[in-house]
């Protein structure tokens, strides 16, 4: 059996059952969503096949490289993560976007791709740098300074995107940075004093440092606490879009409205009430749950559950701690995307755009949501080495009982 064919055999089929069954889920999601939209929700879905299609070849192709071999261009993506975000730091644009070659995308999402696999390069090979340098060599193996690692790493994008105006992509570097620090054996006693310290310094940050940073973000949150705790709101302003997305999850029931179901079925959506020009990426969750109620809602968290469950299956059994670590990193980036996502719309967060993972229309996200996971299959795939698993094979293929030796006359 050929290296190449004992690779696409070895392959987890469990994770790759649930992303396409969620990106089928998506497809079909994005052609109700996108209806009232120039070309129909028909355009959007057939846009959202063709991203698929190239995120499939991104995904084999990453799949079948050892994931160790990423580590090398793990900095340039990085550097070039950090100034395509640089550049747009001080733009208008409420999209966050720049377009290279007629491609539209969102920097920040390649920036946290390269920050990962950076956590997980760095994590892994100071320890062993340490090791060569008797003198000084045990500082690189503290605590402190993992977390300063991390720190560095992590900070430097996240105060870039919050320059940018993006809270939604930059809070989404706080899950990684934690993940990082637990797979990296950092103790508790410093993630419980860290805690700490940002409770203690979280007032400061939402009155003095975040009116500076986004007055937008400020805004967001007073009125998310408003409407939390039951007070006058203004329906039909700032509150319209948060009333009208709570209403329409809530009044779908168990059954829902119907797939691409109509005023006269009572779709909040056929009437637009649902903001129709984000509702297939940025809400798309609450047309999932209008037209498929609360078991459609059920069905697609059960699947991003059964997803990530996979994922830590696979990093219990990386061969070292930058699969580890790479895993733990997409699973913490999912989870954050997951979480802001429905959460938002469900009033257990303030709406920020952030679109949900293999579900909404995101082009270029879908590619990248993709490469992902192909660095969490290639971390199975090369659970051991290659040279072992032919041993192995070549052990397993002998008759039982059977000793074959060199020194046998």
């Amino acid at each position: 059996m050929t290296p190449l064919l004992r690779k696409l055999l070895g392959m987890n089929w469990a994770l790759v059952f649930w992303m396409y069954g969620l990106l089928i889920f998506g497809v079909f999601s994005i052609e109700s969503a996108a209806r009232h939209l120039t070309g129909g929700g028909e355009f959007f879905a057939s846009q959202q096949k063709k991203w698929i299609l190239v995120g499939s070849g991104v995904y084999l192709v990453t799949a079948l490289l050892d994931y160790r071999w990423f580590r090398w261009v793990a900095v340039p993506l990085y550097v070039a993560g950090l100034a395509l975000c640089a550049s747009i730091m001080n733009s208008d644009s409420e999209v966050h976007q720049i377009t290279l070659g007629g491609l539209s995308f969102q920097p920040a999402q390649l920036a946290i791709a390269a920050g990962i696999l950076m956590l997980a390069w760095l994590l892994q090979d100071l320890p062993r740098l340490g090791r060569r340098i008797p003198k000084v060599g045990w500082l690189l193996e503290e605590p402190m300074t993992k977390i300063g690692v991390i720190a560095l790493v992590a900070g430097a994008p996240f105060l870039v995107v919050v320059k940018m105006g993006d809270m939604g992509s930059a809070l989404v570097w706080l899950p990684v940075a934690l993940v990082a620090m637990i797979v990296s054996g950092v103790p508790f006693r410093y993630l419980s004093f860290m805690a700490l310290i940002g409770l203690a310094v979280l007032p400061m940050l939402y009155f003095i440092v975040l009116p500076q940073a986004s007055e937008r973000g400020t805004a967001r949150i007073e009125l998310w606490l408003d409407m939390l705790e039951g007070r006058e709101v203004d329906l039909s302003g700032d509150a319209w879009a948060p009333h009208n997305i709570a209403v329409s999850i809530g009044h779908a029931g168990w059954s829902g409205t119907g797939y691409l179901s109509s005023e006269e079925q009572g779709s909040l959506h056929a009437r637009k009430l649902i903001p129709f020009n984000t509702a297939h990426n940025d809400f798309i969750f609450p047309v999932i749950a209008e037209e498929q109620g609360f078991r459609g809602s059920l069905l697609l968290v059960t699947g991003f559950t059964l997803l990530l469950v996979t994922c830590l299956f696979v990093a219990s059994y990386a061969r070292d701690p930058m699969g580890r670590m790479l895993v733990g990193g997409v699973v913490g980036l999912f989870f954050a995307h997951i979480f802001e996502n429905i959460g938002m719309c469900v009033q257990l967060m303030p709406i920020t755009g952030i679109p949900l993972p293999l579900i909404s229309y995101s082009g270029t996200f879908v590619v990248m949501c993709m490469f992902l996971l192909g660095l969490v299959q290639s971390v199975w795939i090369h659970r051991r080495p290659v040279k072992a698993a032919v041993a192995v094979e070549k052990e397993e293929s002998q008759p039982s009982g059977l000793i074959i030796s060199s020194d046998v006359r």
